[in-house]
């Protein structure tokens, strides 16, 4: 059953002029991470051209990866001189040995230091593990030296857990994590709007976790709605359907830039950074991301952006 609690309106924004309006984007996505979603290792040299060196790129692991697959991912993106990522989906391994096993690897072979530690989408586990606590009682990360943890979060909610178990979860991974030494951080799931991610920030204050909020990079429209029908962003989904201008922004656009702008201004909720979902490909966010970074895009009158040519 979903909590009935009333969520917390989001934080009124400040008017900034123009120029701080630019800063304030391109201080955001300073240190912006992204994920991989496809298997494709020919993308991750592609875009090592647009990164800066030490990036962050977070590898999923979808139904079918297995672990060896990833720690090969991994090393190839720190060849590329990018920081690998790793998610650690609990319900994916199979024992306790299958993960101090999986954690060597990737630290070993690819100098993994960060993971995003998640319950994986498993029905049933296929091991001891259901949940990213249960990992993070091991004591592995911080025996292989992977002491910076991420965790995820959900500002429109989880369509299978209740708001206040999801903030006893997280209560109880703070404390796990203070008592390894372990860095924890909140990485969000992806929205559209950025009211419920700055209310849910504002209420993700009182934890003192930093927070990187999940936004999708650029995509075409159809992929983007099918990637959040499949991840359960459903309040985001009806907000887009309702608004026929945000769909056509995004059919002509296909970009985060509104939102990217919104949780940038002054005023907000304190945000650590952003994280993107590459669902239209690597080297496209990677391409637009260095173009924000480097002061090539403009302000519209509509809310969001334009970024020019990478």
């Amino acid at each position: 059953m979903r909590s009935t609690v009333e969520p917390t309106a989001a934080p009124a924004l400040l008017e900034a002029s123009p120029d701080d309006e630019r800063r304030n984007i391109q201080a955001l996505l300073a240190g912006a991470s992204l994920e991989l979603s496809s298997r494709d290792p020919s993308e991750i040299d592609a875009c090592a051209e647009f990164l800066g060196p030490g990036t962050a790129v977070y590898i999923s692991m979808p139904p079918g990866q297995t672990y060896h697959g990833t720690v090969a991912l991994a090393t190839r993106l720190r060849r590329a001189g990018l920081r690998p990522v790793p998610h650690v989906a609990a319900r994916r391994i199979a024992s306790r040995d299958a993960l101090d096993e999986y954690l060597a690897r990737a630290a070993g072979e690819a100098g993994v230091d960060s993971v995003l530690v998640i319950a994986g989408d498993n029905g049933r586990p296929s091991g001891p593990f259901d949940s990213s606590r249960a990992l993070l009682e091991t004591g592995l990360f911080q025996r292989h030296g992977i002491m910076r943890i991420g965790v995820a979060g959900y500002p429109e909610g989880h369509s299978k857990i209740a708001e206040t178990d999801l903030e006893t979860a997280l209560a109880a991974k703070k404390v796990l994590a203070r008592r390894a030494g372990l860095d924890l951080q909140v990485v969000t799931q992806f929205c559209f709007e950025s009211g419920p991610v700055l209310a849910w920030a504002a209420k993700m204050k009182g934890h003192g976790l930093p927070v990187h909020v999940g936004l999708a990079g650029p995509a075409s429209l159809p992929r983007l709605l099918r990637f959040a029908m499949l991840c359960g962003i459903g309040k985001s989904v009806r907000a887009l359907k309702a608004q026929p201008r945000a769909i056509t922004r995004l059919v002509v656009e296909a970009g985060p830039e509104a939102v990217v702008r919104d949780i940038a201004r002054p005023g907000g909720a304190p945000i650590a950074g952003v994280h993107f979902f590459c669902f239209g490909g690597l080297v496209r966010t990677a391409r637009w991301l260095r173009a924000v970074r480097e002061g090539r895009f403009e302000l519209t009158p509509d809310g969001g952006f334009r970024v020019g040519a990478a």
